[in-house]
């Protein structure tokens, strides 16, 4: 029989001797052998990540100077007339100047020559004293390409109100005048429409005539009371002193509501006569003016918000 040994198994042989042998031994496995495992893959995946993020970075500002921009990325260019129209503009008004004044024919000729081509003033010549010019002023510059435009003059011309166009050619900053100008009407009168009607407010009008004419005669007198007509927070810079003399509030129309919906604002149109101061011995003049006067109600009473000239007075 086989007997035990603490190092193995004993068994015999054919001929019967004992032999021993040492029993196989069972290998534990090392601590943390799974775990290297595991770090290996996490080193694995930590480099791809490090090599992707620095072919991303080298490749890609590559990649944006390589590629061409669309339509669309193109900056958009804002294209400014090349005609220079304000120095244009004070040209054509001194040629227009020297144009219409005819007292020294040479002297004229002499003028118009440093505005035209060389040789073309002869065939600008009147007879002298036939034109005169009076508030000349540009009221357009109309520009009929990078070069060309005309400078359209408003004068007085021998008293009547007209037009002249005056053709200017720019080359740069060069200018000359390119033919001779012409007369044309002057821009017809308009017709104001009629005033769109509006519901009144009695009440308010009522409260607002007892703030009104404080607030007016603040305005131009007393500035130091003017605080107590104005909305607090507001600044309402006053007239110049002793510029003007409050007399009345002649007119006043209050809506019924503002321009928005408002009903604790309004805005009021006022017409109010001035007093002019005269020199000593003199008597006062008066002037009538208008004004939309926007007010607001605090609850217990109105304050001025706001005052200027009335967009339109004539035509109601």
């Amino acid at each position: 029989m086989a007997k035990a040994s603490r190092r193995g198994t004993a068994v015999r042989d054919r001929e019967g001797d004992e032999m021993e042998f040492d029993a196989p031994r069972t290998r534990r496995p090392r601590a943390g052998s799974g775990g290297r495992w595991w770090v290996g893959v996490g080193r694995a995946v930590l480099w791809a990540f490090i090599i992707v993020v620095v072919f991303n970075g080298i490749w890609f500002p590559l990649r944006g100077g390589f590629a061409l921009p669309t339509a669309s990325e193109e900056p958009e260019q804002t294209e400014e007339p090349a005609y220079p129209e304000t120095a244009a503009a004070a040209f054509g008004l001194r040629f227009a100047d020297a144009y219409l004044d005819t007292a020294d024919t040479e002297a004229r000729l002499s003028a118009l020559a440093a505005f035209v081509p060389e040789g073309e003033a002869a065939g600008l010549e009147v007879p002298a004293d036939s034109l005169t010019g009076d508030n000349l002023t540009v009221v357009a510059v109309d520009v009929h390409d990078d070069h060309n435009a005309s400078i359209i003059v408003r004068a007085d011309v021998n008293g009547e109100p007209m037009r002249l166009d005056v053709p200017v050619y720019a080359d740069g900053d060069a200018l000359v005048v390119a033919g001779a100008p012409a007369f044309l009407a002057p821009p017809s009168r308009a017709s104001l429409p009629e005033d769109a009607s509006f519901e009144t407010d009695p009440q308010a009008a009522e409260q607002l005539t007892e703030v009104l004419p404080g607030f007016f005669e603040a305005y131009a007198g007393e500035p130091a009371h003017l605080e107590r007509y104005v909305e607090p927070g507001v600044t309402i810079a006053p007239l110049p002193e002793n510029s003007l003399e409050f007399v009345e509030l002649s007119d006043m129309a209050v809506p019924s509501q503002s321009p928005n919906g408002d009903d604790d604002v309004r805005q009021v149109a006022a017409t109010v006569t001035w007093s002019v101061p005269a020199p000593d011995g003199a008597e006062a003049g008066r002037v009538t003016q208008n004004y939309l006067v926007t007010v607001v109600d605090s609850g217990s009473e109105w304050h001025v918000r706001d005052i200027q000239g009335a967009p339109r007075s004539f035509g109601g």
